[in-house]
């Protein structure tokens, strides 16, 4: 199937469009919903926000075109299941995908969805209304072993947000090697999700085999969301990178 991959620059989502790729399908484009100018850090049920005003340089990378659109809703409807309404969220990606729909043909959308049924049931939601696919192939895939095979497969991605107990400014910029064993302390410790489903970190991805190119990092900023004393939220600013070839 012709594939549109719902992107973050995270670690999920380019993995998930390796197992698209691995699983015979085609990716022909890249999809994403951004905060407006001036904001970075959102608080969105749906959506990775911090790092995506880098995804021009992502989606140049893979050679493939961005469609890209500003979040304009809010979480309307938060029940586990999903009635489309005016004004949520979820009404952006209906909308962004239908624009996509009219340019390019596809049949189906990269999902890098691991736990999250909230995310899974409204991406399934707007599958059924434009008559699309929904491919998800880390569904339920134990996280430790996920976030090894992620490592093992070539996606190199630095963490990007920090936002948990645990997890703090100084672990910015680490790679996902170097942060699992630290998810596996507080995996044991805390209960915590080893692959960030529960907004523990996120991150963004460098390179990974489906890219033409890899990005450099060239100019950082960090940034002290929430200066809390046990569980600050820290995130990277991308401020300047560029393309290298492989």
């Amino acid at each position: 199937m012709k594939v549109v991959a719902l992107v973050s620059g995270g670690k999920d989502s380019c993995f998930n469009m390796m197992e698209c790729v691995r699983h015979g399908h085609e990716i022909v484009a890249l999809a994403n919903l951004t905060p407006e100018d001036g904001k970075e850090e959102l608080d969105s049920y749906m959506y990775q926000t911090v790092g995506t005003s880098a995804l021009h340089v992502y989606a140049e990378a893979m050679d493939l075109p961005l469609f890209q659109e500003r979040i304009t809703g809010t979480p309307k409807d938060t029940r586990m299941y999903y009635t489309p309404s005016e004004d949520d969220e979820v009404e952006d990606l209906y909308r962004l995908l239908s624009k996509v729909r009219k340019q390019i043909p596809f049949d189906a959308i990269s999902v890098g969805a691991i736990f999250s049924d909230y995310q899974r049931i409204r991406c399934e939601n707007v599958c059924h209304r434009l008559g699309l696919t929904m491919l998800a192939y880390l569904w339920h895939r134990e996280q430790s072993a996920l976030l090894r095979d992620m490592i093992d497969s070539g996606v190199h991605a630095v963490i990007i947000k920090t936002a948990v107990l645990g997890l703090l400014p100084r672990h910015l910029g680490l790679t996902l090697a170097e942060i699992l064993p630290e998810m596996l302390k507080l995996k044991d410790k805390y209960g915590l999700n080893v692959c960030g489903e529960g907004g523990e970190f996120e991150s963004f991805t460098l390179d990974c085999p489906l890219f033409k190119k890899r990005i450099v990092l060239d100019e950082l900023e960090t940034v002290i969301h929430s200066d809390d004393a046990f569980s600050p939220v820290a995130y990277l600013r991308l401020k300047k990178l560029h393309l290298e070839a492989k």
